[in-house]
């Protein structure tokens, strides 16, 4: 297979536009029929014909202005019509097949439900359209249903409903909003409805409507609660009022996504709405409450304002992940926050930079635009978001954006015109900024420091540097924004002599800078990127004793978590050094008073006693042995476990659980109290206390709490049985039983798999379920998916090869781990590549798994 690359650099405006569709959609399980009127200019003087994107679809009629029209030619995936007119109305009536479309892309019934995903390019799955980000139109659309499905729902306000002679009924739908086509949504089936109001800002009534499957609407509330209090922060925070009368948003258990910002009518995968008490964890009530903002969000950052292209799709991607984390800090902790948006880049986002997948936020070409969803576009787009936000202050950030909106509302943009609003509020240059967008990869930021006892002078020398990526040899210097403190052994600040540090913050902007701090303090300790304020690596070359200074006296409390990861990595790296060698006493005892001090400080001890995981050692490590990394890792906690068990004990034991509830100190507690239950599991004296909280827990939160640190105790299979027993009913539930299963690294994993795969609650049709079993196993049982012998690679290939039959996004994702495989030992790097070269051999491979499998084996070539 040999598929063309499409490149940002050969976009092109459209040759047509169209400024109105009038849909109507007949629902038939495998026999839907959509008509579409279309009205179509051309643009520019040219006398192209118009092509038209579709896929799978079967043509019934055409006709142009009024006349059937047969000048046209039909190919696997365009429509191509023959005309010379500048203006015309099209008439187009396809039919399509809802019910066998399982890769859940455009119109699908699944569930008992129809329902659509269109972004990317899933609305050429529905009819024959310009399906890009740069053609907007006003839509009105009606949905024809039979009685089994007595809510029919699509964009924007309801103008128009009725009942038919055929025993259907119908409901019609107008959007004032120009949108692109991959903002179409429409449902259409039986749910138990929830509904609120919300008054803007200026007094307009806005009607909330929350749909869910039958019988789960106690689990509702919150994400409807959570959808009101998103509407009132964008308000106050950015001023911007929603602008529908009606606001709905849908849960089904069939979705390729978390969540779709589908112009007023969001498509929801239900994990990300249904939350109780019972069921719900507090991570799961946190998502919940940040994917409803972040699809809220969106209505401005994405709808109102969205991508000209798919090559800038971190322009609403990344603004809206960096406001959602924005609105959660505000809602919880801005601390818990930071340290989870921090994990996620260092576990996931830095492996695909140093993958053959690394791309900059704003790529230049790709084959299958699925693949663009990633954690670079996301999250990493979210840092240099944050990085403005830093540079420029939150006041004239906010400037920015209003001037944003008042250049670009109602118009598909670039991430050059985010970057010239932006300008327009600061006086300082941000071109040099801008290369962020157009550089993959992560800087390396290196410290060097000296003492000049006799002058009393430190000299300090930051530099920076980029590896080479699979995508780009040549890399230059960025704009890093370093945020810095120099302290002594008493948490005393120190000012640079040349004023580069203004208010904590030093600019890298060259491949070096010397500045210098004069003291006769011989122990002067640097603290750099306190906040992370910057998507880079770090080479700060301190002692054991210099990050115990850090974790003492910081004024950061993020930089007080860091220096802990620090500490730890540094002596698991002793342990996997040298795996005879044992960790000092010196470090126990400090370690013990550390934690003692924290004891009344639950959210940065409860951070802080989180030892990092085998992905994020895995960031700062070349050529892996996975085994004995994970053997490093295991030894140096229960080392942790045995010589702070007292203190630890503890904490645990003062920890008050008391009745439930989902607040902020509540959460803390909790999360504290399982993190410090997961240490202590692995002494066999108290294996006990896991079993006292499963057996009492008033919530899921602290059931799967004594699940998790049940995974290194004989308990745990006794234990699972129990939940399943007891949750076997709750799909959402299980999932979670599903992936604990999965992470569990016991001998006999892949037959425990097998076994699960074959439940009766298990289908290869369910993307949350695949997710949770196959996707658990591969991102998260780094033991048995690295198995030394190639079994896991061999087992996950093996589905993978099933699953892109089927749904081919979700194979994508999965393949992920697979495709990174450049920080390991040789013989992991040979089993790998094996696998992916059984994938790159197969018949009939998806464009998904195609580009990421032959972009990874291409990237051994080029680098051999």
């Amino acid at each position: 297979m040999s598929l063309q690359a499409k490149k940002r650099a050969d976009y092109q405006p459209p040759a047509f536009l169209i400024s109105t569709v009038k849909l109507t959609v007949k629902l038939h399980p495998t026999a839907t029929r959509v008509v579409s009127i279309l009205s179509i200019t051309r643009q520019g003087e040219h006398s192209a014909p118009l092509v038209l994107d579709g896929n799978k679809l079967t043509l019934i009629a055409l006709k142009l202005n009024g006349e059937a029209h047969t000048d046209y030619e039909e190919s696997e995936n365009t429509l191509t019509v023959n005309t010379q007119r500048d203006s015309f109305e099209l008439y187009i009536e396809t039919e399509i097949d809802p019910q066998n479309n399982k890769a859940l892309e455009g119109l699908y019934l699944s569930g008992g439900a129809y329902c659509t995903q269109c972004e990317a390019e899933g609305f050429r799955r529905i009819t024959y359209f310009l399906d890009r980000p740069d053609v907007l139109s006003v839509y009105t659309v009606t949905v024809i249903g039979d009685s089994r499905f007595p809510m029919l729902l699509s964009n924007g306000n309801p103008i128009d409903k009725g009942e038919n002679a055929d025993g259907t009924h119908y409901v019609t739908w107008h959007d004032p909003h120009p949108k692109p086509c991959y903002l179409f949504a429409l449902v259409a089936g039986d749910f138990d409805l929830l509904c609120d109001t919300f008054i803007t800002a200026s007094g307009k009534q806005v009607a909330l409507e929350l749909y869910v499957d039958k019988g789960k609407k106690d689990q509702g509330h919150f994400a409807l609660a959570s959808l009101k209090r998103a509407m009132k922060w964008d308000e106050e925070v950015f001023g911007l009022e929603y602008d529908l009368d009606i606001y709905m948003i849908v849960a089904v258990d069939f979705f390729n996504m978390g969540a779709m910002e589908n112009k007023g009518l969001n498509i929801f995968n239900s994990k990300f709405v249904l939350a109780e008490q019972a069921s719900a964890t507090d991570e799961d009530f946190f998502n919940v409450e940040a994917v409803i903002a972040h699809e809220y969000f969106h209505n401005w950052t994405g709808n109102r304002v969205t991508c000209r292209d798919w090559f800038q799709l971190s322009l609403k991607e990344g603004l809206t992940v960096f406001r959602d984390q924005q609105f959660s800090a505000d809602m919880t902790s801005a601390l818990s926050n930071r340290i989870k948006h921090v994990r996620v880049m260092r576990e996931h986002q830095f492996a695909e930079d140093a993958s053959a997948m690394s791309h900059p936020i704003r790529p230049e070409e790709v084959i299958e635009m699925n693949n663009f969803y990633t954690v670079t576009v996301y999250d990493k787009g979210a840092e240099v978001i944050r990085m403005f936000h830093t540079l420029l202050g939150p006041e004239k950030f906010r400037q920015g954006m209003d001037e944003y909106f008042r250049r670009h509302d109602g118009q598909a943009v670039t991430c050059d015109d985010f970057i010239a609003a932006m300008q327009s509020a600061t006086e300082t240059d941000l071109s040099h900024f801008a290369r962020w967008y157009s550089q993959s990869g992560t800087p390396q930021i290196r410290l060097a420091h000296n003492f000049d006892k006799e002058q009393g002078v430190h000299n300090f020398t930051l530099s920076q540097y980029t590896k080479p990526t699979a995508d780009q040899k040549e890399k230059t210097a960025l704009y890093i924004p370093v945020a810095i403190e120099i302290i002594d052994h008493t948490g005393k600040q120190y000012q640079d002599e040349q004023g580069l540090i203004k208010d904590g913050l030093l600019i890298l902007d060259k491949p070096e800078i010397t500045f210098t701090v004069s003291s006769h303090t011989e122990q002067l300790t640097p603290v750099l990127l306190g906040n992370f304020s910057a998507p880079s690596k770090v080479e700060n070359p301190l002692d054991i004793k210099g990050l115990l200074t850090i974790f003492t006296h910081a004024h950061d409390a993020f930089n007080r978590w860091d220096a802990m990861q620090s500490l730890y990595d540094r002596c698991i790296e002793t342990l996997y050094q040298d795996t005879t060698a044992e960790i000092s006493p010196a470090i126990w005892s400090s370690l013990s008073q550390a934690i003692e001090s924290e004891k009344n400080n639950l959210e940065l001890l409860g951070e802080c006693l989180v030892i990092p995981s085998f992905e994020t050692l895995c960031q700062s490590r070349e050529n892996i042995e996975v085994a004995r990394l994970i053997n490093a890792r295991n030894q140096f906690c229960d080392a942790f476990a045995a010589n702070l068990n007292s203190v630890l004990l503890n904490i645990f034991k003062g920890i008050d659980g008391g009745t439930y509830v989902y607040n902020q100190d509540a959460v803390i507690s909790r999360r504290c109290k399982n993190v410090i239950l997961a240490l202590l599991a692995r002494s066999a004296e108290n294996v006990s206390l896991v079993e006292t909280q499963f057996k009492h827990a008033d919530n899921m939160t602290d059931s799967l709490g004594a699940l998790r640190a049940s995974q290194h105790t004989c308990v745990f299979e006794q234990l699972m049985a129990k939940f399943e027993q007891q949750w076997a009913h709750d799909p959402l539930v299980l999932d979670k039983w599903f992936a604990l299963h999965a992470t569990q690294p016991n001998d006999n994993i892949l037959a425990t798999i097998t076994m699960l795969s074959e439940h009766p609650q298990f289908s290869m049709g369910n993307p949350n379920r695949v997710r949770s079993l196959i996707g658990s196993f591969a991102f998260y049982n780094s033991e048995k998916f690295h198995a030394l012998d190639g079994s896991g690679y061999k087992f996950v290939t093996d589905y993978l090869l099933k699953l892109d039959a089927i749904n081919p996004q979700v194979a994508a994702r999965i393949v992920t781990p697979l495709t990174q495989w450049q920080r390991f030992s040789e013989t992991h790097q040979s089993a790998m590549k094996q696998q992916l070269a059984r994938l790159l051999n197969h018949s009939g491979l998806s464009k998904d798994l195609f580009e990421k499998v032959s972009k990874s084996l291409a990237y051994d070539s080029a680098s051999s």
